[in-house]
């Protein structure tokens, strides 16, 4: 569990002024065991525990608050975050007649990391002051997409071999997000089982164009 919270560079870099644990622990700790008993466990069955490299686990509620302000010693501003984009690109049937590129130049800008904790299921089961969860990826929908994520690499893996393992696998995960076979991938685990997979070109800008191989594995698994 300290691993899992603890991992992410922002909170080592201002580990003084983070608390980096849940607060709801009546469903945030079985989330985060569900991903590591579904998703976790047999990838680190499979590859070892020592290639196993986490880079994002858990989101607190001070973490996210630190994403989200500008970096007090460089004061440079991040670059659009491209999972809140992958998640507008999920809810477009929804959004009616929008276009992507008005989402997606309405979308927020990070500081201190490039994710959104409250879209990307990185909060896991975490509510806000009014109650309400934190994971709402939609903002249309009367529930929220629950679980939890994470963001990780097998050291001397590809992370195309990474995917490829996991779909054989048939693993069943919420969201696979794949930026590249030198980078972490991001994945996640819910009741949804959505199985839902995007990658990013080198621009970061989320695309289906070279995943169709993997699309065509990824039928519900329930």
């Amino acid at each position: 569990m300290q691993e899992f919270c603890t991992c992410t560079q922002t909170y080592r870099k201002y580990a003084d002024r983070i608390d980096p644990y849940p607060i709801n622990l009546e469903e945030t700790i079985p989330a985060l065991e569900a991903l590591c008993e579904h998703i976790l466990d047999p990838v680190i069955d499979r590859f070892g525990l020592e290639r196993f490299q986490l880079t994002y686990g858990f989101c607190s509620q001070d973490l996210k608050r630190f994403l989200a302000q500008r970096d007090p010693e460089t004061g440079i501003i991040a670059i659009l975050n491209c999972v809140n984009y992958s998640l507008f690109c999920e809810s477009r049937a929804e959004r009616g007649s929008h276009k992507i590129s008005v989402i997606y130049s309405s979308a927020k800008r990070y500081k201190n990391g490039r994710v959104d904790p409250s879209r990307d299921q990185h909060m896991a089961h975490e509510k806000n002051q009014s109650g309400k969860y934190y994971c709402n990826p939609l903002r249309v929908t009367r529930s929220a997409r629950l679980g939890a994520a994470c963001d990780f690499r097998i050291m001397g893996v590809e992370s195309d071999c990474l995917v490829e393992w996991i779909l054989e696998q048939r693993l069943p995960f919420d969201s696979l997000y794949y930026y590249g076979g030198d980078r972490p991938i991001h994945i996640s685990y819910g009741l949804q089982h959505k199985r839902d997979i995007w990658a990013f070109t080198g621009k970061e800008v989320p695309t289906r164009k070279g995943i169709g191989r993997w699309l065509e594995q990824v039928e519900p698994r329930f």
